[in-house]
């Protein structure tokens, strides 16, 4: 009813003539650039004006996303063993067809996690999205969607434009006088739990979607060192040392570069500090040695104060790690292109800067202290001709190929 009134007032009642595509929309060419190499090209210049884009172009609607809308209702909130530990997040579009997830801020930039805050109902943070992007770009793994910060007029580019009666049901105006809205069942159901604009502007993340499953369909896989999701027991590997061992026979790790991948994905987890890792996806057009995506890293950047160590257990307990992976973090490790530094200077980029406070990006250079030491002791007891796969290595061309070159 909000919607039409709004757009009545406007003169908008008459249905919207067809958008044509653009073949240059910056969010067609980051998807038409999706490779077996990683989710764009190194140096791209369409992820920076796809960057630009979603943080100018202006919303034309504002939804849940899918998951939400499955669990709507369905849950019982009496339940929910930590309610304040939301998920609160939206689907905006654009025009070209652009369609980001909007994170709004639930936790300022000073605030640590605290101690007794479990992994699967800690806080989901907008500038650990942001900040997960810049620093997977500087690992040169190319796996998290692109993502920048963006202050949202919450009446204006959500309320205003949504069509969804469900969420335009959960606005109100604080007792500040600012625009507020909260999540349905199952994350919030109490108004206490809303986000609130300044007092109608709010500062969120806002990721890339990538293209739709019909066209590249994925596949969701468990992690083999997906962690307990209650408050006693624990999983295999965090009891046996020689878990790995068991992971090695079975495929597809046995062969080509998955497991690599799971330690490449536990490094980034590790400097990340994200514990809830309990599944990844792949495109399955790329096949059993597809990159991982790196989805889902609001929870990480918590502690600065801790480096939680288990994380790296793929690395410590399989050892093992692609020669690209450790020739790039021992460059960061240099003082000329130390870690800390290069992730400054790079999130200096994002609208939202400073997006992480010094002490957690010091934090980056202890912890990547930390796995270049899990290396050095997994080679002091292995070799390096064992722990080090080499994959920087180019293939040979077939001897006609090489004749033609040679000719």
């Amino acid at each position: 009813r909000r919607h039409k009134l709004y757009r009545e007032e406007l003169n908008l009642t008459s249905p919207a003539a067809p958008v044509p595509l653009r073949p240059e929309a910056s969010w067609l060419q980051f998807h038409l650039g999706i490779s077996r190499d990683g989710l764009y090209p190194r140096s791209s210049p369409v992820v920076n004006r796809l960057l630009r884009d979603m943080q100018e172009f202006p919303t034309i609607s504002a939804d849940y996303s899918q998951d939400e809308k499955a669990l709507l209702g369905a849950c019982d909130c009496s339940q929910i063993v930590k309610p304040s530990g939301v998920h609160l997040k939206l689907v905006l579009r654009f025009q070209d067809f652009g369609k980001a997830m909007f994170k709004p801020m639930r936790q300022k930039r000073e605030e640590e996690t605290p101690e007794d805050f479990f992994y699967f109902v800690d806080f989901q943070r907008h500038n650990a999205e942001i900040a997960a992007f810049h620093l997977d770009r500087i690992l040169d793994f190319r796996r998290v969607p692109p993502t920048v910060g963006r202050w949202i007029n919450v009446t204006r580019e959500i309320l205003e434009v949504t069509k969804n009666e469900v969420l335009q049901s959960v606005f109100f105006v604080g007792t500040a006088s600012n625009v507020c809205f909260f999540a349905k069942c199952p994350y919030m159901c109490k108004t206490e739990y809303a986000v609130c604009g300044n007092p109608h502007l709010l500062e969120g993340s806002l990721s890339a979607f990538l293209p739709s499953l019909n066209l590249a369909p994925r596949l969701s896989i468990p992690n083999p060192w997906i962690r307990s999701y209650s408050f006693d027991g624990k999983e295999e590997w965090e009891v046996n040392p020689l878990y790995c061992n068991t992971v090695r026979e079975i495929y597809p790790y046995s062969k080509g570069n998955r497991l690599l991948n799971i330690v490449d994905m536990a490094i980034f987890d590790f400097l990340i500090g994200n514990m809830d890792r309990h599944h990844y996806e792949m495109f399955t057009k790329f096949g059993d040695d597809g990159f991982l995506l790196h989805l889902d890293n609001a929870r990480g950047f918590g502690r600065h104060s801790h480096d939680e160590t288990s994380i790296l257990a793929p690395l410590s307990q399989c050892c093992t790690i692609k020669r690209s992976t450790l020739l790039r973090l021992q460059l960061l490790a240099e003082p000329e292109y130390r870690l800390s530094d290069v992730m400054r200077e790079s999130l200096l980029q994002d609208p939202l800067a400073p997006v992480l406070t010094e002490p957690h990006l010091l934090a980056l250079d202890r912890r990547l202290q930390l796995i270049l030491e899990a290396v050095r002791k997994c080679i002091d007891t292995y070799g390096e001709a064992t722990v080090v796969a080499n994959d920087t290595a180019r293939p040979q061309a077939p001897a006609s190929d090489r004749a033609k070159l040679d000719t």
